[in-house]
C-alpha cells in the first residue's frame, strides 16, 4: 500500500540524505552526487561509514526487544530511508508473523523501492507513506496508517537518525510531540541522533566540514548534546540503559567502540 497519487520527481541534480546513508551502507540506490557528497563527510570523518551500520544494528536490537520482551505488535518507521536488509519489519515479524510496519519518507526513491517494503508475511501487514515528517498531522491522517495500525493500542514510534535533519526553526519537539500524542498508553519511542559533544579541537574543523557538504546539498545537519537529547524523552520512561551511544544500548555481544567513535545518542522509552 503507498499513498501518493503519483510518484514525484526525483532529483538528482543534488545529494539527499537517504541516498547518502545508503551509500555508507554499501548499497546501490544512489545516484553519483550522492556519492560524491558521502565521500566527502567520509574523507572528514572515515568513521561515518562504521556509523550507519552500528544505528542499524541498534535498530534491529531495539525492534526486537519490543517485540519479544514488550509484546509490541504495532511500529510506525518514520525516516525509514532506502531498503537495507534486515528492514524493519522483517525484524519484527521474525519474533511474531502477525506484527503490523508502517514506514514513511519523504524521498522520491524511497517510494521507488516501497515493494521491497511491502513484503509482509502473510499473517502480518506493511504499508508505505509518502509523507513529510514536518507535516506529522498527514503521516497520521493517511490512510496507509489507519489502514494498517490500530492507534487504540501500544505502537513503536521509531524515527532513527531523522532528528537531526529537523532544525530547531522546523519545531523538532512539536513534530515528536504531535506524534507521540497520538499514540495509545504502553507506546514506545525508539530514536537515534547525531552529537557534537564528541569534538574536541582536532575534530572540530573535521565536524564542520560535515555540516558544510549537509548544508550544501541542501539540508541542515543539526547536532544535539546529550541533554538536548534527553529532552526529547520528557514524561517518557526509558528502558535500561538509558541514554546511551548507540553501540553501548543492550549491546548483542561486547564491542571495542569507543563511546567519541559513533557520534550519536540512541534511547528506547515508554509512553507511561
Amino acid at each position: 500500500m503507498e499513498t501518493a497519487a503519483e510518484s514525484p520527481r526525483i532529483d538528482t541534480s543534488r545529494p539527499h540524505p537517504a541516498r547518502m546513508y545508503d551509500y555508507y551502507l554499501g548499497g546501490t540506490s544512489h545516484y553519483a552526487v550522492d556519492a560524491r557528497a558521502a565521500e566527502e563527510v567520509l574523507a572528514a570523518m572515515p568513521g561515518t561509514r562504521v556509523a550507519a551500520r552500528v544505528n542499524r544494528d541498534f535498530m534491529a536490537r531495539a525492534t526486537r526487544t519490543l517485540a519479544a520482551g514488550h509484546g509490541v505488535r504495532q511500529f510506525l518507521d518514520i525516516g525509514t530511508g532506502i531498503p537495507t536488509e534486515p528492514n524493519l519489519h522483517q525484524v519484527a515479524q521474525s519474533v511474531d508473523a502477525r506484527c503490523r510496519v508502517v514506514y514513511t519518507d519523504n524521498d522520491p526513491i524511497v517510494l521507488h523501492h516501497a515493494r521491497a517494503l511491502l513484503r509482509s508475511t502473510p499473517e502480518g501487514r506493511t504499508a508505505y507513506v509518502h509523507a513529510d515528517v514536518t507535516a506529522p498531522e498527514t503521516i497520521l491522517d493517511s490512510a496507509g496508517l489507519r489502514e494498517t495500525l490500530d492507534l487504540e493500542r501500544p505502537v513503536a514510534l521509531s524515527v532513527n537518525a531523522l532528528f537531526h535533519f529537523i532544525t530547531d526553526a522546523m519545531g523538532p519537539h512539536h513534530v515528536l510531540r504531535t506524534l507521540l500524542d497520538a499514540l495509545a498508553p504502553g507506546s514506545f519511542l525508539v530514536m537515534t541522533h547525531a552529537t557534537a559533544d564528541f569534538v574536541d579541537e582536532l575534530t572540530a574543523e573535521r565536524t564542520e566540514s560535515v555540516l558544510r557538504t549537509y548544508r550544501e546539498a541542501g539540508t541542515d545537519l543539526r547536532p544535539r548534546s546529550l541533554d538536548e537529547f534527553r529532552s526529547f524523552f520528557t514524561g517518557l520512561e526509558p528502558l535500561e540503559p538509558g541514554l546511551v551511544v548507540p553501540q553501548r544500548w543492550r549491546p548483542d555481544c561486547g564491542g571495542s567502540l569507543g563511546d567519541a567513535e559513533i557520534p550519536g545518542y540512541a534511547g528506547v522509552a515508554r509512553l507511561p
